[in-house]
């Protein structure tokens, strides 16, 4: 038989998984399904899927949300692996990144260009492992993807169900649990070689053990090695100030590859036939070298960076879900923790020669002897970021066949991020580094802790058997604060860093205090929503929906916080299958997003966060799959938004309000960053993808081939006009795929080529801080240059 990876689950056929998507930008290897499977499945080619997006299984189909399903078999078909590999085939979903472990995810458009540091607000959009929020301000979690269940996509507010954070979106993460009474197994393997780069591997096995008649366990493994394709090149600054110039000791081809290993265990017990409980430990360790983005100026995929660059991050999750039934009702309670530990070092030269070209800033770091400057003032960031959440939600839903049914439930979450970033210069004067912290010009040393707590319900009444209407309210409470030290020493700077300490006790390693302040806020979002089922396959539905993101507080004391955001949709939307052949989804969107928060640079380099005026965002996303035979699937989908600031956002800031001015100064040139009209960063107006898969079957073997393409539109990186132009725009993109494989019985072998034509897509751009000043030299976060592997396996 053919592999399918779905340890004993309900096996998601291949059509069903290629029509409950969009079609997917990259192909990549999975085995062919069987075609006696097809003729089981007879004329209805493309099947049911049950997903788990409103917190209870339903068919996709049926599901008044626009939602985009990756299960099992897809997954391994495109050769999913991590965040970038899935993110890229979700037309609704747009995403910048700097490294493995440091993305940020925006949903229809809802991106204001903040650069997403941790002191930067929360994100937009809420991502789950099962039943826990993963989301970190930094980035989200970088999980392999593998022995995964389902990724959804939940396109749009999810502000009642989800809460804080589902502003715009949600993705959710789905292990597979343990099976009871089944034996199942697979081990396989992947080898791949990058153009003009390095090589690279993967070994994963999951094994599925029952342990009696109630009870069994799940474990899986994996180790990869992405290789490396950027090169660090001869090079270096020559200091105006001391006139030293670097030499780059670091010389190295292919030196950006990431090795990544983990695993879980997961427990199912049936307690009795109503009550089950599933305990999960899951843990990762990713290991990445060099930088991620290259310097155009130093030649294609180059760059010359002279001190070390480097993160270990490091990540576990402890979580156990109790599910079962009081009567009528069902009942689920989850719990879990996680603890990310992320170590960091970047090279942070270009901050310095900049500084020095443009200021002299270099006179003012004086060597050991505290007389003369110092020779190379080239700064490294050296940081340690430690993330604590705690989750639990309670919730309790009827029978989804009563006339009147519901859901309700209760949240809370604490989550506590600690953090240090050491500013170093190698060589530094003592009497001007921050005190305990030699060779420290600068140090930030914070507690961020945030309380969540909601109560939420949804509600739907059946008026006939054709219309229904669901109304939903989330109740919530936020109390965020932050504390502890950031700045310079008191010898280096008379007026802030230690100079500006109102409590002079050490603080979790800082000399001193100088930031201490919270922010509460509660409030509520709204869903409502109209469903039309005019037949048994087409539906249609209106709704309206509230998504919320909390507020929080500014590290430069002096600012104040910054409050909500809420983004408020209004979407009109259909799931229509015909003939069972043919499956045509889509949905019509207007978003206004209020009160936005937006984050910037400010002075010394501080991520300053303010509540701009507001955004409108229109748009339209639709998918279809087509299946003319037993073994030809075609599916495609598309993405256009518009997203556009409604009112104009000014440079200045209101010493009133403490927002920037809507009436910006006409007289002063530089007054305005960005008129009304001015397009969203992140977002491009246009993203679409098609997939073509063809399959037969000859003697005992079952063949495929596939070849897929995606076209990303061009985008700007930056709201402010100023800023977006020194960066540039992000041009369109379209890749190109291919793959073939063979299968017998439970073996496969799989080749494939992603990226055919070496398109040199960006993915993102920056400087290593505030564009008027460092935007000299660009860095591009670029696409995988061409890829081509082989992946091997067995089920067992």
């Amino acid at each position: 038989m053919a592999y399918k990876n779905n340890g004993g689950k309900r096996k998601f056929g291949l059509k069903e998984l290629l029509l409950a998507t969009p079609a997917f930008a990259a192909m990549a290897s999975g085995a062919p399904a069987m075609a006696q499977e097809a003729e089981q499945a007879g004329d209805d080619r493309l099947g049911e899927i049950v997903i788990t997006a409103q917190k209870r299984e339903e068919n996709l189909q049926s599901v008044p949300i626009s939602v985009v399903a990756l299960g099992t078999e897809k997954l391994d078909e495109l050769n999913v692996s991590d965040f970038n590999d899935y993110v890229k085939y979700l037309p609704s979903v747009s995403f910048q990144s700097v490294a493995p472990g440091f993305s940020n995810v925006y949903f229809r458009g809802v991106a204001s260009g903040g650069d997403g540091n941790h002191s930067a607000s929360l994100p937009s959009v809420g991502i789950y492992l099962d039943e826990q929020p993963i989301t970190t301000i930094q980035g989200a979690l970088d999980m392999h993807i593998y022995d995964i269940s389902r990724v959804e996509a939940l396109a749009g507010p999810q502000g009642t169900l989800y809460g804080a954070s589902s502003q715009a979106g949600t993705l959710r993460i789905i292990t597979n649990k343990p099976e009871i009474g089944k034996f199942a197994a697979a081990a396989e393997g992947e080898v791949n070689s990058v153009s003009g780069g390095d090589q690279g591997y993967v070994v994963q096995g999951y094994i599925n053990q029952p342990i009696n008649e109630k009870m069994a366990v799940r474990l899986v493994g994996w180790h990869k090695r992405d290789a490396g394709y950027i090169d660090n090149v001869a090079g270096g600054f020559t200091f105006p100030t001391s006139g030293f110039t670097q030499t780059n000791r670091l010389i190295e081809d292919d030196y950006n590859y990431v090795e990544t290993t983990g695993l879980r265990a997961a427990l199912k017990i049936d307690l009795n036939e109503h009550w089950t409980v599933t305990p999960q430990i899951m843990a990762q360790h990713q290991n990445s070298e060099g930088s991620f983005g290259f310097d155009q100026t130093q030649g294609d995929l180059k760059l010359s960076h002279t001190l070390p660059e480097n993160s270990d991050d490091r990540w576990a999750q402890a979580a156990a879900t109790i599910e079962g039934r009081i009567g009528n009702f069902d009942v689920t309670m989850a719990s879990a923790y996680l603890r990310r530990d992320v170590d960091t070092q970047s090279d942070y030269a270009d901050y310095a020669f900049f500084y020095d070209s443009l200021f002299g800033s270099g006179a003012y770091f004086y060597d050991e002897g505290g007389v003369n400057p110092i020779n190379d003032p080239s700064q490294r960031v050296k940081g340690k970021d430690r993330y604590d959440r705690y989750t639990t939600e309670f919730r309790i839903a009827s029978p989804t066949d009563w006339r009147l049914s519901w859901i309700a439930g209760a949240f809370i979450q604490r989550q506590q991020h600690d953090i240090e970033q050491r500013y170093v210069i190698d060589g530094l004067f003592n009497g001007i580094s921050v005190t305990g912290w030699p060779d420290t010009i600068w140090l930030t040393k914070q507690e961020r802790i945030e309380r969540d707590y909601a109560i939420f319900g949804e509600a739907t009444f059946d008026f006939t058997d054709k219309l229904s209407a669901t109304g939903g309210v989330r109740v919530f409470r936020s109390d965020n604060s932050l504390e502890g030290f950031f700045g310079y020493s008191s010898g280096f700077s008379s007026r802030t860093g230690e100079a500006a300490c109102f409590r002079l006790t050490p603080f979790n390693g800082a000399p001193c205090v100088n930031l201490d302040r919270s922010v509460k806020e509660d409030g509520e979002s709204f869903k409502l929503n109209a469903t039309y089922q005019l037949t048994d396959d087409k539906l249609f539905y209106a709704t309206f929906a509230e998504g919320f993101r909390p507020g929080g507080v500014n590290r430069r004391g002096t600012l104040p916080p910054y409050v909500s955001d809420f983004l408020t949709s209004y979407e009109v939307g259909w799931k229509t299958t015909w003939g069972n052949q043919f499956r045509w989804n889509g949905a019509i969107f207007t978003q206004t997003w209020d009160n936005f928060q937006f984050s910037f640079l400010g002075a010394n380099g501080l991520t300053e966060i303010t509540n701009a005026p507001e955004a409108e965002i229109d748009g339209i996303e639709t998918d279809f799959a087509w299946t003319p035979t037993d073994n030809l699937t075609i599916s495609g989908a598309i993405s256009v938004v518009d997203a556009t600031l409604s009112k104009t956002l000014c440079r200045q800031i209101d010493p009133t309000t403490q927002k920037p001015f809507t009436v910006c100064d006409a007289a002063d040139p530089d007054a305005f960053s960005a008129p009304a009209g001015t397009e969203l960063p992140v977002t491009p107006e246009v993203k679409g993808s098609l997939l073509v898969r063809y399959e037969w079957a000859s003697g005992n073997l079952d063949y495929f081939v596939q070849g897929g393409l995606s076209h990303r539109g061009r985008s700007w990186t930056d709201l402010r006009l100023i800023e977006r132009e020194i960066i540039g725009r992000l041009p369109a993109y379209t890749t190109l795929d291919f793959s073939g494989g063979v299968s017998f019985k439970d073996y496969f072998i799989t080749g494939y080529v992603e990226n055919l034509e070496d398109e040199r897509g960006q993915i993102w751009r920056f400087a290593q801080c505030a564009e008027q000043v460092c935007g000299g030299r660009v860095y591009t976060v670029p696409t995988r240059p061409r890829t081509i592997g082989i992946r091997f396996g067995k089920e067992f």
